[in-house]
């Protein structure tokens, strides 16, 4: 389920690239998803002194995608809040199969991986009851 009419062509320097995807386990709790996700994102940010996000939908890191209205709804809620905090933010178009080119800098948190709780809210430490069982509707 691609977005119609997405921007053809954009770019943002000196930013986080946050590839972003969905599963079905953020649909249970999709509002605690959003706000984790944002409050997570501004303490990277922080931690980085950075103050642009690009947000890219990037389906590819996961292998239980959440449905794609539910999907578009978290990533577009995620950008807006982003925008509301302050936060200079731009999403490429969901989706899309997309080329982009990437530079990183040499930083010890130039790259790290983010996983958030759709359950206990922020970071994921596996700690929560759900993220340890195999249960999904918990």
């Amino acid at each position: 389920m691609a977005e119609p009419d997405p921007i053809k062509e954009d770019e943002m320097e000196n930013c986080v690239l946050l590839f972003a995807t969905v599963e079905k386990s953020d649909e249970v709790t999709p509002e605690l998803t959003v706000s984790s996700t944002v409050e997570s994102v501004k303490l990277r940010l922080s931690r980085l002194g950075a103050t642009r996000v690009m947000l890219f939908p990037y389906a590819h890191l996961a292998s239980d995608l959440g449905c794609p209205g539910v999907s578009q709804w978290i990533l577009k809620s995620i950008h807006s809040r982003l925008i509301e905090e302050g936060i200079e933010t731009k999403r490429a178009a969901f989706g899309w199969y997309k080329e982009f080119e990437i530079k990183s800098k040499g930083h010890p948190m130039a790259d790290f991986s983010l996983t958030v709780c759709p359950f206990a809210g922020g970071e994921c430490d596996k700690s929560s009851k759900c993220c340890q069982s195999e249960a999904k509707n918990c």
